[in-house]
């Protein structure tokens, strides 16, 4: 490992055009999107091939709207939007917050969030008595959170009350979160329950990944963090956007790299596609393969689709087979049920936009899309274990 100073992230001067390679054996990192880091090994080449961890940040939310001032007989509701596929009846009856990122006049970003202020309220089961029979959630009348008291006569405005906590904010992408700290439960306390974990959890050993590889290995290390994979990745900061391809480009433009060269370069990489997947689900069997179905600790998956949508075949799995078995941690493989077609991930996007081969894998989980996921830990250290030893080569 190179000294902890070689960790600062390498900065590009305003009008440099981008990220270039100047510095080997650091920590570097693309500073307008905040969303790639790599290190460049001592005697990198044109042909140096990358290995590269793709995951996402973005999670299932609410998003609120313009004018987001609602007043309904007496309360004060904030008018949402829903976010990806998310699982909304686990929404009701939470104490959300309201998060996310306020945009000055002089153009700064700054982080803002208020606390528990809103709930999602369910219908009292006696004026509904057939909602455990099974209820269509309307996604505009349901889903609006109460905030406060409102009405003709005064009350809390909301849009006035928001502008006073923003400051100076001119814009802003704000977003409702659950308040309900992360926790360890179980009988031995070996799950993890909390929000995001997908993807945060690929995130995580991502990072911790990158911040692990060595300095003087026989590739390029590359950590990539994409937003808006929930509701399709056609953005630019998602995987179907330029950043990824664009960066790793201005990367081989410093090493010297040709065309041809720089081609050679990736076909002889790899791209670990990283995103939360589905343990067996102990109620509802039924629902997994007959035969693949992936149990709490015995370690992350290897995704496999016939139909591709998952882009995992033979070559990549013994590429993954081999992080594992470097890392000492268990691994299981995944795949849907014929008759359920089951979600995707960057994995298809980045590998059709970049053509390098590529993995897809992730830890298992419960309740995925719900607001809060369960994981067990087990899976998480295994993840990172396999995630480091496959940056590492």
């Amino acid at each position: 490992m190179p000294p902890v100073r070689h960790r600062v992230p390498h900065r590009v001067p305003r009008g440099s055009g981008g990220p270039r390679p100047t510095r080997r054996g650091g920590l570097h990192r693309a500073v307008r999107a905040r969303r790639v880091a790599w290190r460049l090994p001592e005697g990198a080449t044109a042909t140096t091939p990358f290995r590269i961890l793709g995951a996402h940040t973005d999670s299932p939310t609410f998003r609120v709207k313009p004018n987001p001032a609602v007043r309904t007989l007496g309360w004060e509701q904030l008018n949402v939007e829903v976010y990806g596929g998310a699982l909304l009846s686990t929404w009701f009856d939470r104490d959300l917050q309201i998060a996310g990122r306020v945009v000055d006049a002089d153009g700064s970003v700054r982080l803002v969030s208020t606390g528990p202020v809103a709930r999602i309220p369910n219908l009292a089961i006696h004026l509904d008595r057939g909602v455990n029979d099974g209820k269509e959630i309307d996604r505009q009348r349901h889903t609006i959170p109460i905030v406060g008291v409102g009405g003709d006569d005064g009350g809390t405005d909301v849009t006035a009350w928001l502008r006073a906590r923003v400051g100076d904010a001119v814009s802003w992408d704000l977003f409702l979160a659950d308040t309900q700290a992360p926790a360890r439960i179980g009988i031995e306390r070996e799950f993890l329950a909390s929000g995001r974990m997908d993807n945060l959890t690929s995130v995580h050993a991502g990072l911790r990944g990158i911040v692990d590889a060595p300095a003087d290995g026989a590739h390029i290390p590359v950590f990539a963090a994409f937003d808006h994979e929930e509701i399709g990745s056609s953005t630019p900061s998602g995987a179907g956007g330029p950043f990824l391809e664009n960066v790793l480009g201005r990367l081989q433009e410093g090493l010297g790299a040709s065309r041809s060269e720089a081609a050679r370069a990736f076909r002889a990489s790899w791209l670990l596609s990283s995103d939360a997947g589905h343990l067996v689900h102990p109620n509802q069997p039924e629902k997994h393969d007959p035969t693949n179905r992936p149990r709490p600790g015995g370690g992350p998956l290897l995704k496999i689709s016939a139909n591709q949508r998952y882009m995992t075949e033979a070559k990549g799995e013994a590429v993954w087979a081999a992080a594992c078995d470097t890392a000492g941690v268990p691994w299981q493989p995944f795949v849907n049920v014929n008759t359920i077609p089951g979600g995707s991930t960057i994995g298809p996007i980045a590998a059709t936009r970049l053509g390098i081969p590529t993995i897809d894998i992730g830890v298992g989980l419960l309740s995925m899309h719900s607001v809060r996921e369960l994981v067990h830990v087990d899976d998480l250290a295994a993840l990172h274990g396999a995630v480091a030893a496959f940056l590492a080569g």
